[in-house]
């Protein structure tokens, strides 16, 4: 039992988050108002205007591109009428809370003055559940920022904001903001707090951002590009989210990249709650599903150059350009960036041209940083195949492997790993997720049946820690009322949030993910199916535990039967986590988040003996203190 076969990467277990499903816009950056800048392809989606003797050339929507081709929209309201309003829709609504004080900002210019503006949240039948007043100083023709903050008195899930314009007078407005006050570490502008605290409880090993096929986009023009995320909010280039056309049965004509949540507050999130930041950069490859258009191999510099400038920005000095950048915006101690992925699910020969490309120039700059590379969309077939022999043979740091399967294929890969090769080359399982059957759509997707072959997976996974040395479950995030794509880890509306049976096995996995793997077996044989079981073990040699996971896939209990000989000088008592549920469809709600939840039980060794049952449809965590 002493005998440690692999040690445990501190960061083995993380999160991935890509913003899709209204993930970001709409999710955990908690801005309030949609389209703030008016810079959506029309200008005033989300935006509606209420008036009771409408003139013309009252509203008018501007274009500077020459002077601010960042942000060249903004909002020029001519006031001569009697009181109107301008609307805004929020995020499928806007989540209001009883006593929450709300942010609101604007940028302006107050070419004429006399203009008052009276801010407004109503309900559904248009009651005011909370108003602010919002006065403009002085006339400029300089653009000034101003903020103004105000209480709500009612809870609703689904408000509007207003600003009722009064008086009468000339005013150009853009970033028209409104944020709660109760953002993760009350940053202004900041995280929808809820959201991070689920994350944080996970104590993930690394964040993967900021997605995948969002680094790729639909073409080149439509790629990630992390300069446009730095900075100011007014200075960052707002993106049409390549989410927004992907599905024509989902179809989001409203989402859009804002950058509020870019490279800078990702590493700041990363930071806040003790993970190591994976960025995963373009590399000269838009998606091949869609364009695959390619930068030519020698016009590939300003790629490789922002994946080199990347590395400074987050670990560079102050006496560096992107150093200095970073500690301009706030942080002059480096975030001690160690990895970041070249590319994300591109395959062919094409990307095997350009990452070794990329890989000459990093290495050459930075020998031990490590580089994650893709092994395309699938984990078998020609595509798979060609690069993971190819980058094998270049000793590549990590291969990235996804795979979205049927429950079934779960249960039949358990032991993937248990004859991979042990050589420097180590595998990243980047994304994963188990997709039950197409007909079943949105939450109802992360069933109990899902998560337990996740976790049945995952103790594979664990067992073979000398090999996959990161993991990540895929999506994050999505919006029970905008998502594209499921089943997803945490669900959320505009009020709430909860953790699926899936986030349940991934927080079981990351919060014991122990030191050291020691074997366990039955009839000498890796746990990989028999009678339904899965099991891994784990030491942890920090906090003095021998942790055991074990799944029961099949719908009768097994009694078990654990010997625990050798030289650890285990304790008597224990506590066992269940995660369990007889009816496999089970699902967590807003209603019932902790339907599927740990429940924690102590356990009793005899000698070194430990006889336990195993519930039918049940993950176990088995923890036994040591001296």
């Amino acid at each position: 039992m002493d005998q440690s076969i692999a040690k445990v990467q501190p960061n083995m277990w993380g999160v991935f988050f890509e913003d899709i499903n209204f993930g970001a816009d709409g999710g955990i950056y908690a801005e309030l108002i949609k389209n703030r800048s008016f810079e959506f392809a029309k200008p005033l989606m989300g935006w509606s205007v209420s008036r009771k003797r409408p003139q013309e050339g009252e509203v008018l929507v501007v274009n500077r591109n020459e002077a601010n081709a960042a942000n060249p929209r903004y909002l020029q309201i001519k006031k001569l009428t009697d009181d109107f309003e301008l609307i805004n829709e929020g995020f499928k609504g806007i989540g209001v809370k009883k006593g929450m004080r709300y942010d609101f900002s604007v940028m302006y210019r107050q070419l004429q003055p006399g203009v008052k503006m009276v801010l407004l949240l109503k309900d559904a039948d248009k009651k005011i559940i909370g108003q602010g007043t919002f006065t403009p100083e002085g006339t400029n023709s300089d653009w000034k920022k101003q903020s103004v903050s105000f209480v709500a008195n009612e809870t609703h899930p689904k408000a509007k904001f207003s600003i009722l314009f009064q008086g009468k007078g000339n005013i150009d407005l853009d970033m028209i903001s409104l944020f709660p006050g109760d953002t993760w570490k009350n940053r202004k502008q900041g995280l929808r707090a809820d959201m991070v605290q689920l994350l944080a409880d996970m104590k993930p090993g690394f964040i993967r951002f900021p997605g995948g096929c969002i680094v790729e986009g639909t073409d080149l023009s439509n790629r990630y590009q992390w300069k446009n995320t730095i900075g100011p909010i007014e200075e960052r280039k707002l993106l049409i989210n390549r989410w927004n056309t992907e599905f024509a049965h989902r179809p989001a004509p409203d989402y859009y990249q804002t950058f509020g949540l870019g490279f800078f507050e990702y590493f700041q999130l990363a930071e806040d709650i003790g993970s190591d930041a994976l960025p995963i950069l373009n590399c000269g490859m838009a998606c091949q599903f869609n364009t695959g258009e390619v930068a030519s191999l020698d016009e590939l510099d300003p790629y490789v150059q922002d994946a080199l400038d990347l590395i400074e920005f987050a670990n560079g000095d102050s006496s560096t350009t992107w150093g200095k950048k970073r500690a301009e915006l706030g942080h002059p101690k480096p975030f001690n960036l160690k990895m970041m992925g070249i590319g994300n699910e591109n395959w062919g020969p094409q990307y095997l041209e350009r990452l070794a490309i990329f890989t000459k120039a990093i290495k050459a700059k930075y020998p031990d940083f490590k580089l994650i590379n893709s092994s395309g969309t699938d984990p078998e077939g020609e595509r798979f195949n060609l690069l993971n022999t190819s980058l094998r043979e270049n000793k590549a740091d990590f291969i990235d492997e996804h795979y979205y399967r049927p429950a079934d294929w779960f249960l039949k890969n358990a032991g993937r790993y248990d004859n991979y090769p042990r050589n420097e080359t180590k595998v990243f399982v980047g994304e994963y997720a188990v997709h039950a059957d197409k007909n079943v759509i949105g939450s109802n997707r992360n069933n109990w049946q899902s998560a337990l072959a996740s976790a049945s997976l995952m103790t594979g996974l664990e067992r073979n820690a000398d090999v996959v040395q990161m993991a990540s479950y895929a999506p994050l995030f999505a919006h029970i009322d905008g998502w594209q794509w499921a089943p997803d880890m945490i669900w959320v509306d505009n009020l709430q949030s909860y953790g699926t049976p899936d986030y349940y096995v991934q927080k079981l996995f990351s919060t014991n993910k122990g030191t050291d793997v020691i074997s366990i077996k039955l009839d000498e044989k890796n746990i990989i199916g028999q009678d339904g079981l899965f099991a891994s073990s784990v030491l942890d040699q920090g906090k003095k535990e021998l942790i055991i996971k074990i799944a029961n896939n099949s719908g009768q209990s097994h009694n078990v039967a654990f010997d625990l000989d050798g030289k650890t000088r285990l304790k008597s008592k224990g506590t066992i986590d269940e995660l369990v549920s007889a009816n496999l469809n089970q699902l967590n709600s807003f209603e019932n988040p902790g339907a599927v939840s740990p429940k924690i039980s102590a356990i009793s060794l005899k000698g070194k003996k430990l006889n336990t049952t195993l519930k039918p449809y049940s993950f176990n965590v088995i923890k036994i203190p040591f001296n």
